[in-house]
């Protein structure tokens, strides 16, 4: 069996996944056994199924010899792979799509759902200063693409904890930080995101080593993805997830309501715009 040739990959890793379950089930395994043998977890088995996570080369092969599938998954698992967003960010992109809640705490950035374009540009310049126009272009591109997420005015859920670093580190300038707050305000007026602020009066947190997000899903047990310059990494661990949802739930306790945190934003937002009239 073959996949159809005009999936995008997103549609064709959901395909594969409900082949998996199919031929899983026909060999009468479950999830924990299936893993066992792939020296992975139920759960990351339970993730490739629902197509959160990919079919990675090496366990292709190993699938097709366990389940005597013929060649399907090694067949079909590079073109699933394929992504335009950067291979460190990749897998965290495509769960993100199909998740229906997600929680992420940004340090220092505003978080890449909630960034306007030219935020995104500042960011891109920033990290690959001699990066060529297109190059730039097109992550930026991928970036807006995202954010079209948002689009939706139910799903995900993205509830967001802002550090008023994020907010007073001019990215771009004070005109961007302007446009970016009331961008972030607008959302948060129209209710389609819930945003709170760690204030710098909240002292010391439990998310000081830095940026957190996690990921829900209807028929998948949650992931955590865990970040730094170049490389990422996204995990299933129940411990993991679970000490990082903790660290989400202290952070928020300590941040500033949502009603308190839309008067900080906008209230930054306005000191943006007027030292960008009264340099």
């Amino acid at each position: 069996m073959t996949g159809p040739k005009d999936l995008d990959p997103s549609s064709r890793r959901i395909m594969i996944g409900e082949e998996l379950r199919h031929a899983r089930e026909r060999a009468g395994m479950t999830q924990q056994a299936l893993g066992e043998l792939l020296f992975v977890s139920g759960s990351y088995v339970g993730q490739m199924e629902a197509g959160t996570r990919r079919v990675l080369p090496d366990m292709a092969e190993r699938l097709d010899e366990l389940l005597g599938a013929d060649g399907f998954f090694g067949r079909n698992c590079a073109k699933a792979n394929r992504s335009k967003h950067p291979e460190q960010f990749a897998e965290a992109a495509e769960a993100e799509a199909l998740a229906t809640e997600i929680r992420e705490y940004g340090a220092m950035l505003i978080p890449g759902l909630l960034q306007i374009p030219d935020y995104a540009r500042a960011v891109f310049l920033d990290f690959q200063p001699t990066a060529p126009d297109k190059a730039i272009d097109e992550l930026l591109a991928n970036r807006m693409e995202r954010t079209g997420l948002l689009n939706d005015p139910t799903k995900p859920v993205l509830w967001v904890v802002l550090d008023e670093a994020a907010l007073r580190r001019p990215v771009g300038g004070a005109e961007v930080m302007a446009r970016q707050l009331r961008h972030i305000a607008s959302l948060m007026r129209e209710r389609r995101v819930l945003v709170q602020v760690l204030p710098f009066a909240a002292g010391g947190h439990a998310s000081l080593h830095g940026a957190l997000k996690i990921m829900y899903f209807d028929d998948a047990p949650p992931l955590t993805f865990i970040e730094a310059p170049a490389t990422g990494q996204l995990l299933d661990d129940t411990a993991t997830v679970t000490r990082n949802e903790l660290s989400f739930d202290l952070v928020s306790a300590s941040a500033l309501t949502p009603r308190q945190s839309l008067a900080l934003i906008e209230s930054v937002a306005q000191d943006y715009t007027h030292e960008e009239q009264h340099p």
